[in-house]
C-alpha cells in the first residue's frame, strides 16, 4: 500500500453508522440476487452447450445448432446495456432497493418461464404436444431478453449497495461478499445438471421433461430474495443524496460527457474477467464435450462445481487483498495470472483427460477470473461519483458484457466448428486437437486489454463515496500502483 493510499484512508470519512444486523441483511439480499443471476447465467450456459440445440434448433447440423444456441445466449448480453441504462437511471433517482426488487423479479420470472416453454418439435412436458415450430426459439429469445434486461443492473446494484454500506477500511472485503452469490448460483446450476445427466445415461435429457427442472427451481431463490429485499433499508449514501437534490437530470448524456473516461476504464477492466468467465463457463464445457475432444458424461458441469468451490475462497481473499495492498495492484496481479495461464490451460483441455480438465478449469476460472471478480466490486463503485454511480457502474459493466462476455462463446463455437475434422462428426482426442490455440489467443487478447487498463486506473481505496466527482477528477485519488 502506497503512503498516499494510507493518507487517503486516514482522511476518508468513516463509514455511515450501520448496524451489524442491517449490514448482514444487505449482504444476504445482495448475495441471493447475485446467486439467482449467476444461477441463471450458469444454467443458460450449460443448457446452451448441452440442451437447447436439439430442442429449439433441431433442423441444424450440430455445429450450426450450437452456434445458434450460443446466439440466444449472446442476445441476453446484448440487451444488458439497455437494462443497465434504464435501471441505472432509476437506481440513481429512486434508490438502490427499488431497482434491486425490480431486477430480481425480471430475472427470476424469465428463468422460471423457460422451464415451461414448448419446444420446436415437441418434447415431454410441452403444453402443446406437437411442438410449436419457429415460435419455440422466438419465445426462448424473448425470455432471454427479459433475463438480460434484469441482469443489466442487478450485479451493479448489489455491489453498490454493499460498497455504500461497508466500513471504509474493510470496504474491499465486504463489497466482495455479494459476489459469493456467484459461486452459490454456479454450484447450484452445475450440480443440478450433473445430477440430471447422471440420472439415466441410457436416455438423453432432451428426451425427458427433466431439462425443465433447473429453470423451474429458480422460483425458490426468487421468493427468498424478494422476502429479504423487501425488509432492506436504503443505502446510507443514497439516503444522503436525496435531501441535497444531487440526482442529476439527463443522466446518460451527463454520464458520457463527465464520466466517459471512467466508463471506458470500467469496460477495459472487465474485458478479461467477463470474457474469461464466459469462455470458461460456456465454451470450455462445449469444447471438452465436442467430438474433437470426446469427454463423455457431465464433466463440464462437474468442473464448474470444483471451480466455484475454489472461487468461493478466492473471492473474499481478493477483496481483503484490495484493502491491504490496493485495488489496482491486486486486480492487475490476477489479470497477469490469467494471461500466463491461458495457453497452458487450453492446451491441457485439448488432451481430453477428465481429471486434468477439472483441475485446469478450477485454476483458470476459480483463481484467475474470479480473483479479478472479487477485486472488482469496490473498485468499480469507487471509480464513479455519488450522483451517477449506479448508472456509471451499470453502463461500464454491461458494455463489457456485450463486447467480451456475450460474444465470446459464439466466436468460440465458430472456431470450434473447424475442430471436428473426422468424418461422421467424431475425432480421436489428441494433444493440440481442435480449436484450443485460437481460443487461448482470444482469451489472452482480452486479458492484455485489461492489464493495459489498470495502468490508467487511479487507486480508489478509501474514497469518500459522497464525493460527486469521479476518481479520475478527485484530488484524493491516489495514482495507480505501478
Amino acid at each position: 500500500m502506497t503512503p498516499q493510499h494510507q493518507q487517503t484512508l486516514a482522511q476518508a470519512d468513516e463509514s455511515p453508522q450501520v448496524s451489524n444486523r442491517d449490514l448482514a441483511r444487505a449482504a444476504w439480499a445482495s448475495s441471493l440476487g447475485s446467486a439467482l443471476e449467476y444461477y441463471d447465467f450458469a444454467l443458460y450456459s450449460l443448457a446452451s452447450a448441452l440442451v437447447f440445440s436439439p430442442l429449439f434448433f433441431p433442423g441444424s447440423n450440430p455445429a450450426t445448432g450450437l452456434i445458434l444456441s450460443f446466439g440466444t445466449y449472446f442476445l441476453g448480453f446484448a440487451v444488458r446495456p439497455l437494462g443497465g441504462i434504464i435501471f441505472g437511471r432509476l437506481g440513481d433517482r429512486l434508490g438502490r432497493k427499488f431497482v434491486l426488487l425490480t431486477t430480481i423479479l425480471l430475472m427470476g420470472g424469465a428463468s422460471t418461464l423457460i422451464g415451461v416453454l414448448p419446444t420446436y418439435n415437441g418434447s415431454p412436458g410441452d403444453w402443446y404436444s406437437g411442438g410449436v415450430g419457429i415460435l419455440a426459439p422466438v419465445l426462448l429469445i424473448v425470455l432471454r431478453l427479459l433475463q438480460g434486461l434484469g441482469a443489466g443492473a442487478e450485479m451493479a446494484g448489489a455491489s453498490i449497495l454493499m460498497t455504500e454500506y461497508a466500513p471504509v477500511r474493510r470496504r474491499g472485503f465486504i463489497a466482495s461478499l455479494p459476489f459469493l452469490g456467484v459461486q452459490m448460483g454456479t454450484v447450484t446450476a452445475a450440480l443440478v445438471y450433473f445430477l440430471l445427466l447422471n440420472t439415466n445415461q441410457a436416455v438423453k435429457i432432451t428426451d425427458t421433461w427433466l431439462w425443465r427442472v433447473p429453470f423451474l427451481a429458480s422460483v425458490v431463490i426468487l421468493v427468498v430474495a424478494i422476502y429479504i429485499r423487501l425488509r432492506l433499508k436504503e443505502s446510507p449514501t443514497f439516503a444522503k443524496l436525496e435531501p441535497h437534490e444531487q440526482v442529476t437530470d439527463k443522466p446518460l448524456r451527463n454520464l458520457l460527457k463527465r464520466s466517459g473516461k471512467s466508463v471506458l476504464l470500467g469496460i477495459g477492466l472487465r474485458m478479461a474477467e467477463n470474457g474469461g468467465s464466459s469462455i470458461y463457463q460456456a465454451l470450455a464445457v462445449a469444447f471438452v464435450s465436442s467430438a474433437a475432444i470426446g469427454i463423455k458424461g457431465p464433466i463440464g458441469a462437474l468442473s464448474l462445481v470444483f471451480a466455484a468451490a475454489v472461487g468461493a475462497a478466492v473471492v473474499p481473499l481478493a477483496g481483503w487483498l484490495t484493502d491491504r495492498y490496493g485495488r489496482v495492484r491486486t486486480y492487475r496481479a490476477f489479470a497477469i495470472f490469467q494471461l500466463l495461464a491461458a495457453f497452458p490451460i487450453w492446451y491441457a483441455l485439448s488432451f481430453g483427460d477428465t481429471l486434468l480438465t477439472i483441475v485446469v478449469v478450477s485454476i483458470g476460472l476459480g483463481v484467475g477470473t474470479w480473483g479479478m471478480f472479487g477485486s472488482q466490486s469496490a473498485l468499480m463503485c469507487e471509480l464513479f461519483g455519488s450522483r451517477q454511480r449506479y448508472l456509471g457502474v451499470s453502463v461500464a459493466r454491461e458494455g463489457s458484457a456485450v463486447i467480451a462476455g456475450g460474444i465470446a462463446p459464439m466466436i468460440g463455437a465458430w472456431l470450434m466448428s473447424f475442430a471436428v475434422t473426422a468424418e461422421g462428426g467424431s475425432a480421436v482426442p489428441h494433444a493440440g486437437s481442435g480449436a484450443w490455440l485460437p481460443i487461448a489467443g482470444y482469451l489472452s487478447l482480452l486479458t492484455v486489454i485489461t492489464i493495459i487498463a489498470t495502468f490508467f486506473t487511479p487507486e480508489t481505496g478509501g474514497r469518500n463515496l459522497e464525493d460527486p466527482r469521479d476518481a479520475l477528477h478527485s484530488e484524493i485519488a491516489a495514482p495507480a500502483a505501478r
